[in-house]
């Protein structure tokens, strides 16, 4: 990673699966170029690690104890995340740039633009300490 970089993810989430599935075969094949162009020209800068979609299917666990699990897709879900994009950037505001580039924002999708954190910040300053720890023994 450059000195001067960070990390963020963008998460894909897209609200109007059905303004794809309307399209013709001719708009799908122009917005997935315009799509692997966006994508291209991010890998050539250096500024996309890696990202990947996600399948449609998967499980939402929750509960104390992760004890209620339920089974995908997630129709109840307003936006589904279709998949992210694992940036190194120098700031929010260039991987928020970035997003708003994306050629799917007229198709309903919707960018979240989240910075990559070391360490979860309810536990931050345990991470820190922890970290110092080891480094020391």
């Amino acid at each position: 990673m450059e000195p001067n970089s960070s990390p963020y993810l963008l998460i894909f989430r897209d609200s109007s699966p059905e303004r794809y599935e309307a399209m013709s075969a001719e708009q799908r094949q122009q917005l997935l170029q315009q799509w692997n162009a966006w994508v291209e020209g991010l890998a050539a800068q250096g500024k996309l690690r890696h990202g990947h979609p996600l399948e449609p299917k998967g499980r939402v666990v929750s509960g104390a104890r992760g004890d209620r699990v339920v089974d995908g897709p997630f129709a109840e879900a307003k936006e589904a995340i279709g998949g992210y994009f694992l940036l190194t950037v120098a700031s929010l505001d260039e991987a928020t740039e970035i997003a708003q580039r994306c050629p799917n924002l007229r198709h309903g999708m919707i960018v979240e633009v989240r910075p990559v954190s070391e360490y979860c910040h309810l536990t931050r300053p345990l991470g820190r300490q922890a970290m110092r720890e080891s480094t020391s023994a």
